[in-house]
């Protein structure tokens, strides 16, 4: 996964420039919000079924993530994020890529 991005950062919570390990679940989502300093909020977009209309409906779930400065995703952008270790009480996941 190294180099992948040709801009290079300081961050040390990058998975391309730092030392951040990536594990677990990529998921694909779009970014709500990006006006905390390298935190960006996402949405993710899934259809649960109803069952007494036999119908299905579109469900959200907001989580954040890490936006380190080579990638600096911006609000409306869509982006892979990946799992990793917690960086503080409410983020797990870093931005890896934007679409």
């Amino acid at each position: 996964m190294k180099d992948e991005n040709k801009t290079g950062c300081d961050d040390k919570n990058c998975p391309f420039h730092g030392s951040l390990k990536i594990r677990g679940r990529m998921l694909t989502g779009s970014i709500t919000s990006a006006k905390m300093r390298k935190t960006a909020s996402f949405s993710l977009e899934r259809r649960e079924k109803v069952r007494k209309y036999q119908r299905y409906e579109k469900r959200f779930t907001s989580l954040k993530a890490h936006n380190p400065d080579c990638i600096s995703a911006k609000e409306g952008d869509k982006v892979t994020v990946s799992e990793c270790r917690p960086l503080s009480k409410t983020k797990k996941f870093v931005i890896i890529k934007k679409l």
